[in-house]
């Protein structure tokens, strides 16, 4: 994919607002996977400009938390590992991306292995980089033909440092599933 920038700066001041610009941008990639990972509706729907538009209907934050939980309900356990990204700047103010990401998800007891992008537009407002679209596009979903056990693995060595169980340490996740009256498992 060539390069497909127009906004050139003109100055220094302008190229490090692009530099921070386009870290701020690869954050929101990141901190999207973590939100829907942990399902933290709240901060993945901060994420995005307040007059998202959902659907073909519906507008704003409340809309796609709506939106979301419903989504991320056909899931227990998600894992997104963002990777490449590419970022082009419209102008100071607009630009568009596409991220590559792995995705692991646990099915109907079944784990599935599958590689997304995620076709971006972002704007800046007030000082701040948000998503104002998000297009996912799927190259493949596959079962991993063997479920790893739920918290395989985590723990067993006495010595070992103990960690937390994902995504259960995570409060936003409980909060998901329990204001649900369920569970994945």
């Amino acid at each position: 994919m060539a390069a497909q920038t127009t906004w050139r700066p003109a100055n220094l001041e302008e190229r490090i607002e692009r530099v921070e610009a386009l870290d701020q941008i690869r954050q929101l990639a990141s901190r999207y996977a973590l939100a829907v990972d942990t399902r933290n509706l709240d901060d993945l729907a901060a994420l995005f400009v307040e007059d998202v538009r959902v659907g073909r209907d519906e507008y704003g934050r409340e809309a796609i938390k709506k939106w979301y939980g419903r989504s991320l309900e056909r899931f227990g356990t998600s894992i997104h590992f963002v990777g490449n990204q590419v970022i082009d700047f419209v102008s100071a103010e607009e630009a568009t991306g596409v991220v590559t990401c792995h995705d692991e998800l646990e099915m109907n007891g079944e784990w599935h292995l599958g590689k997304i992008q995620y076709w971006d537009n972002y704007v800046r407002r007030d000082g701040t980089w948000y998503f104002k679209r998000r297009r996912l596009q799927r190259w493949y979903l596959a079962d991993a033909l063997t479920r790893p056990s739920h918290g395989g693995g985590v723990n067993v060595d006495p010595a070992a440092l103990k960690v937390g169980q994902l995504p259960d340490i995570w409060p936003s996740w409980n909060e998901f599933w329990n204001a649900r009256g369920t569970s994945p498992r």
